[in-house]
């Protein structure tokens, strides 16, 4: 969560600043016309100066980068050039021998600035203007060059050559021949720095230090940084040399130490020195961390970051965000306890004032002891870890406590809290939940079921962030009214009175409208301030994207590496969004695909399933990422068989923890039961479908997407295994749930099952019913493939009833193979091929020797489908068609090749071990 960010503090000359120092002059070389030497053309010349922008913006981050490093992004940006500015860089720092040679160069500098006095100026002459960007950095540099006593200039002597030294010593190519003896050099500048002169710091600087660490209103400086610097560094090492934390970032293990946090507080003096974090640069390291945290959820190890976490509660017990990365750190490896503990150590200490700038009160009010974002925070925990009832509770209290403070942008949120709460959690009833101080009931009048106070409860959320501008708010309400409407009809809220005719089915229009006015966040955003954005932030991470390749690499097995980088990523950097905003942009396109989904086009889910993949993968979640990547590998499965499944699978295990709970977990046993259901093996889809099974939460109402899944699985086990008694058992008890928490797309499949389980058990007039309501519930939610589907178990059924039917089955298999022939997969395609061909075979008047091709041609494209799902059943039928088809037309050789195919399925389904065997080979 953001954080209240305050004003920065001193500003401080570092070796880093000083080498951007010796960039910019050389980009802006004092009397030069057109483009300066070295630069050959105003590309390079522009391309130099992008960087220095960015550089430059990022100067306040608590990170500042070794030469090395520097070194390497030059090498990136600089092209034909690089090798000069590398040398040029490194000969001016190694000329810094003595303090009047940092007096003169920072007398150069001045000389880099324009102004009123600059004389006559030609029309092609670089002048730096001192407002601009660069300009202000140089003018900070010079003025606390200028605010240094001497010693301090002895003390910046000094660590700029250790700043080369490490450089030249892990990277001999740039040591220089002048260089002859780097250690003569520190025992100079050490002289210099252990002279008994004035004080360290000019009296106003130490004035300033001690009242940042007396200070209510800047709470920290980093006073013991040596510690601090040692722990960060020692678990640096350690986790580099540790053979298992190296296998586990293989696998997909995320580790909060990105390559920039690893050289946290660096720039350590042996003796002592360090340079001070100031509590603007703390502040945004905790939003980094936090961020990390919430994008990575669980697929880190923890206990590196607790031991970093501790170690800064020891050497500064006033810095209450501590608490607050404690609890999130917790919260997401599932430790109730420890996360309970934590958050209210976070509010014991802090009050509620940090950390939620985005829920300020009302002015006027009281900012101390906001008692409301504590509950607000309870709920959102008791919500995270599964206790529905507990969240409920807490949110209502939340509520009250709200109004009572006068807190709107708190009760706005809360509000959208309980809305998400009621949309994920099954609940049948909120009698005795929902308090008095704010019911929806009460403003209607009448009992409402939990959809419909959940949609009052959604429009009224929207109005109430609009109304207070909170324009983050407001996009998630659009995001969560478009998922209401997806799966919801609407209906009149009174029961008595005239009413207006109105449609019983969800209006994909309305949707489409609300997803797109999320969409405008952005142009929304963009001209509006927010203290959530700081461009330092942004230019920090556009800097460190320079190594990465350009693009996102989706289901690929080559990661990239430095290599790949390319000048012309300048183009392709991110936007400065922040990130929670991109991470709402990126939820607006997978719930685009969801909604495709259940439209039943399957071309448009996956292009916006891709356009998320490629576009918000280094701003997404990890549970959005791994959604998407699950979305991904079910298609492959629905349309290009298991193996490319399955390869597909392999890589994204790799990226993801596969941890009980897991999207990646669950979707893996969904292959397998589905991939053992058509292969014949029941005892193995029996296995998987009870480890699906005990995935899904005890508590009522929780995992309810997990339990309808698991419940539809072991019906169709039982299906399978023609048990059809206890096949219908569990789908009628499926049905019963899923109508008690107002299931209802999910009824339209349970429904299709049951006619699918009476036809194939011999009675096809009890089908019947089913398959209609099926189709009824299609049409009310727009479910235009599972309609498809639902029209093909008709048109089976009707078949079963005899050959007097054939006509209308037909009738109605033409009616829906546009639909199915252009978004179905491989098995929905196969088996309207063969029912057609059954259609086809029971017509007395249909001759098979002049439209021998009308029958065998569907039939043959079916088994290769088939084949390729490892359908062996459905194959089997297949080939017996095509073997009465090519008997028919006395084709012996191709009838008997079909037989043999024939038998061959028939072999795998009475012994599914066979199909392991690698000498067996359909």
């Amino acid at each position: 969560m953001a954080g209240i960010l305050r004003a920065p503090s001193a500003f401080a000359v570092t070796p880093h600043k000083v080498s951007t120092c010796i960039l910019i002059q050389i980009y802006a070389p004092p009397a030069q016309i057109s483009v300066p030497f070295p630069f050959s053309s105003v590309t390079q010349h522009n391309r130099l100066g992008l960087y220095l922008l960015a550089l430059t913006k990022s100067c306040d981050d608590i990170f500042e980068p070794k030469l090395a490093e520097l070194l390497n992004q030059l090498r990136e940006i600089g092209g034909l050039m690089d090798q000069w500015l590398t040398n040029h860089l490194t000969n001016r720092l190694s000329a810094l021998q003595s303090p009047d040679d940092l007096f003169n160069f920072f007398s150069e500098m001045r000389g880099i600035l324009g102004g009123l006095d600059s004389g006559v100026v030609e029309d092609d002459q670089i002048i730096l203007d001192p407002n601009s960007n660069l300009g202000l950095f140089l003018r900070r540099c010079i003025l606390a060059f200028n605010l240094l006593s001497f010693e301090g200039v002895c003390h910046l002597l000094t660590n700029i050559g250790i700043y080369c030294n490490e450089c030249f010593s892990t990277c001999p190519t740039y040591e220089l021949q002048h260089l002859d003896d780097p250690s003569n050099e520190v025992e100079v500048l050490s002289e210099y720095e252990n002279m008994d002169l004035e004080n360290y710091i000019s009296e106003k600087i130490t004035e300033e230090i001690e009242a940042g660490i007396t200070s209510k209103g800047v709470s920290f400086h980093l006073y013991l940084p040596k510690a601090l610097s040692t722990l960060v560094e020692g678990a640096d090492i350690e986790a580099s040399t540790n053979p298992k934390l190296e296998h586990s970032n293989k696998v997909g293990e995320h580790s909060l130490y990105t390559p920039s946090s690893s050289n946290a507080l660096r720039n350590v003096d042996p003796r002592g020195g360090v340079f001070l974090r100031s509590n603007w640069q703390m502040q945004g390291y905790f939003m980094e961390r936090a961020e990390a945290i919430e994008k990575h959820g669980s697929s880190f190890s923890s206990s590196a970051f607790e031991l970093i976490l501790r170690q800064l509660q020891k050497l500064a017990p006033e810095l209450d965000r501590v608490h607050f990365l404690r609890y999130l750190n917790s919260l997401y490896h599932d430790d109730y306890f420890a996360a309970l503990e934590n958050l209210h150590c976070y509010f014991d200490y802090s009050a509620g004032t940090e950390g939620f700038d985005f829920l300020s009160p009302t002015p006027g009010t009281n900012s101390f002891g906001r008692y409301e974002i504590a509950l607000l925070c309870l709920g959102m925990m008791h919500f995270h870890f599964g206790h529905p009832k507990q969240a409920l509770e807490v949110f209502t209290e939340a509520v009250r406590v709200s109004q009572q403070q006068s807190n709107d942008s708190c009760l706005a949120y809360t509000l959208a809290a309980i809305c998400n709460l009621l949309s994920e959690i099954g609940i049948s009833s909120t009698t005795g939940m929902l308090g008095s101080s704010y019911s929806p009931m009460i403003s209607v009048g009448t009992s409402l079921s939990v959809q419909q106070q959940l949609f009052v409860l959604l429009k009224g959320s929207l109005k109430r962030a609009e109304s207070l501008k909170l324009k983050q708010l407001v996009a998630a309400n659009h995001l969560a009214v478009a998922k209401f409407d997806l799966t919801h009809v609407q209906r009149p809220l009174i029961s008595f009175g005239p009413k207006a005719s109105m449609k019983l089915k969800t209006c994909p229009i309305n949707v489409c409208k609300e997803l797109r006015s999320c969409s405008r966040l952005v142009s929304a955003f963009s001209s509006e301030g927010s203290g959530l954005t700081m461009e330092g932030a942004f230019c920090t991470a556009w800097l460190k994207n320079l190594q990465k390749p350009i693009g996102s690499l989706v289901l690929s097995e080559d990661h990239g590496s430095g290599n790949n980088a390319n000048p012309s990523q300048f183009c392709t950097q991110p936007s400065s969004i922040h990130g929670s905003l991109l991470q709402l942009v990126g939820s607006s396109y997978l719930l685009r695909a969801t909604a495709w989904e259940m439209y039943g086009s399957a071309p448009l889910a996956q292009v916006h399933a891709l356009v998320y993949a490629t576009c918000f993968a280094d701003t997404s979640s990890s549970l959005d990422a791994t959604l998407v990547h699950v979305k991904l590998i079910q298609h492959l499965a629905i349309f290009k068989g298991y193996k490319e499944a399955f390869a597909a699978l392999k890589i994204a295990e790799e990226k993801f923890l596969c941890i009980s709970k897991s999207r990646i977990l669950i979707l893996k046993l969904q292959l397998l039961h589905e991939r053992a259901l058509h292969r014949g093996h029941l005892k193995l889809a029996q296995q998987v479908c009870d480890q699906l099974g005990v995935l899904a939460s005890s508590i009522t109402g929780v995992d309810m997407d997990l339990k309808t899944e698991a419940s539809l699985r072991h019906a169709r086990t039982f299906l399978a295994a023609k048990q059809f008694s206890q096949a219908t058992a569990v789908a009628h008890s499926l049905f019963c749930m899923c109508y008690k928490f107002n299931l209802q797309v999910e009824n339209a499949s349970v429904l299709l099952l049951l006619a699918e389980i009476h036809m194939k058990s011999g009675n096809a007039v009890l089908g019947l019913p089913y398959a209609l309501a099926s189709l009824s519930f299609c049409q009310s939610f727009n479910l235009d493939l599972l309609k498809a589907s639902a029209t093909l178990i008709l048109a089976e059924l009707l078949l079963s009833l005899g050959t007097t039917h054939r006509k209308g089955a037909l009738t109605l298999i033409h009616g829906v193979f546009p639909m199915i022939l252009g978004h179905g997969g491989l098995e929905l395609c196969a088996r309207a091929y063969i029912a057609e061909a059954k259609c086809h075979l029971s017509d007395p008047s249909f001759s098979v020797s002049e439209n021998s091709e009308v029958v065998l041609d569907p039939l043959k494209q079916a088994s290769e489908d088939l084949q390729a799902l490892e359908y062996h059943e459905l194959a089997a039928e297949a080939f017996y068609l095509m073997a009465f088809v090519f008997d028919k037309l006395g084709h012996l050789e191709e009838r008997e090749e079909a037989a043999a195919q024939f038998k061959k399925h028939i072999m795998v389904l009475e012994n599914p071990q066979a199909v392991e065997d690698p000498l067996f080979n359909l």
